[in-house]
């Protein structure tokens, strides 16, 4: 039974949620570059000392949701059922994932990463982070035993088929091809491990 968060945790949740919605609104009508920290501090109504106790940099401000997409990976590796196979639960979790980074609304967010040489070094980082805790938790798990480069190979082809996926003409279709490579090479990686 999970516990719900109490007065303290919603309000900064409350918080930090406005100081991303007001940096996005920002960001969008003017431009990720012609805003500074200040502006969006003002614009949510906080100090720029609460800003940064909830957000490390400006980059961050639009990845907001980086935190909880990282966990929603880590979890489809640990919170999957004892017999359920790891692909597909990664399948599953990705295509959730993608779906929700190319809904309605998210095309202008993309284009403005795209566009900003910071923020596509940013996300890149983020996704190198993002590969090495997926890649941890593959390992960690009891059920697998795979050496460390497998893990690795693996998280990082998962990461980027988010990637791909999410900048594909058809988002859903690219998932599925994509993961029917990433199913082969896991083939090929667990039989390796067997043999």
């Amino acid at each position: 039974m999970t516990v719900p968060p109490g007065r303290r945790e919603r309000k900064k949740a409350a918080t930090r949620q406005k100081i991303a919605d007001a940096a996005l609104r920002l960001f969008l009508e003017r431009g990720y570059d012609a805003v500074g920290i200040r502006e969006v501090a003002a614009e949510a109504d906080v100090a720029v000392t609460t800003l940064f106790s909830h957000f490390a940099s400006k980059e961050a401000l639009v990845f907001e949701q980086d935190e909880n997409f990282e966990q929603r990976l880590t979890r489809a590796v640990t919170g999957r059922t004892p017999h359920e196979p790891l692909i597909p639960a990664l399948r599953r979790e990705i295509h959730a994932l993608v779906r929700h980074c190319t809904a309605d609304g998210a095309a202008p967010i993309w284009h403005m990463i795209d566009t900003s040489p910071a923020l596509r070094g940013y996300e890149k980082s983020m996704r190198l982070r993002h590969a090495e805790s997926l890649a941890a938790a593959v390992a960690a798990d009891p059920g697998l035993s795979l050496s460390t480069t497998a893990c690795r190979a693996i998280a990082a082809f998962v990461i980027d088929a988010f990637a791909l996926a999410r900048a594909a003409d058809e988002p859903e279709a690219a998932v599925d091809e994509i993961f029917r490579m990433i199913e082969a090479a896991w083939d090929v990686a667990t039989l390796s491990e067997r043999a």
